[in-house]
């Protein structure tokens, strides 16, 4: 059996929003016990990953490393379009992944227990992303 729904995603700008809930829904319609479900989302502005649920400042100290590593506005860039953080975004998403495939086991999600999924938007000002889950199993 396979599964497919489009996820669509406001983001209030750069940061980590949790979308787990969301995936879990398609993957409770989808109907199967067992499989995977991939998510990809279909910028190359921003990511999927999987990180701590239960204490956010994790993900802060992961904003704070990405702002190290890849600083707004750096000199290096040329791909200037979109402002000082577009080439930055896109060396972001690079880093990071644009898809994750999570296991399915008794119709639910197999994450950790302190696991969520999250979209990782990288560009400064709001965005509406859009995430394709695709669900496979029995």
């Amino acid at each position: 059996m396979i599964h497919q729904e489009e996820l669509r995603v406001p983001t209030p700008g750069r940061g980590t929003q949790e979308v787990t809930a969301d995936v879990e829904g398609i993957v409770a319609r989808a109907g199967l016990q067992t499989g995977t479900c991939n998510a990809f989302v279909l910028h190359t502005s921003a990511s999927l990953v999987v990180t701590e649920n239960a204490d956010p400042t994790v993900r802060k100290d992961l904003e704070s490393w990405l702002a190290r590593a890849v600083p707004d506005g750096d000199r290096l860039f040329r791909h200037t379009a979109e402002g000082p953080d577009d080439m930055p975004a896109h060396v972001r998403s690079a880093l990071l992944e644009t898809s994750v495939t999570i296991p399915v086991t008794d119709g639910r999600l197999a994450l950790g227990t302190w696991q969520g999924l999250y979209l990782y938007e990288h560009r400064t000002a709001p965005h509406g992303r859009r995430i394709v889950v695709t669900v496979v199993g029995a």
